[in-house]
């Protein structure tokens, strides 16, 4: 993976836009044809939330404190969901609506648009 901030966020904004898709599915499980996807879209949401902790844990500005707290909740979410031994639409849904991925997502969201 690149060590880009930019790489990292769009990772985690294709992964949500996956993850949505999936929770309508109407999946009960992650096993069988193409399941395994989702396992590893959280996995690469996870490295880039990983990934922008570490850009941005030493970073001064006022903003990055705020990031890299919703990004270590966000990794926390996305654990407790792949450590289950099937991942159901449903459940990703739960996820989807999590304050603390939707926080991330707004964080990454308006650190762009300052980027930028």
């Amino acid at each position: 993976m690149s060590n880009s901030l930019d790489d990292y966020i769009e990772v985690i904004e294709a992964g949500y836009e996956f993850l949505l898709a999936y929770a309508a599915q109407g999946r009960e499980s992650d096993q069988g044809a193409g399941g395994s996807e989702v396992r590893t879209t959280l996995a690469g949401m996870s490295e880039a939330a990983s990934g922008i902790v570490e850009l941005l844990a030493t970073d001064d500005g006022s903003f990055s404190p705020v990031v890299v707290d919703d990004a270590k909740k966000s990794m926390a979410a996305i654990s407790l969901v792949m450590s289950q031994g099937k991942i159901s639409s449903e459940l990703v849904d739960n996820l989807n609506a999590s304050i603390h991925l939707r926080a991330l997502l707004t964080d990454l969201f308006l650190l762009s648009e300052t980027l930028n």
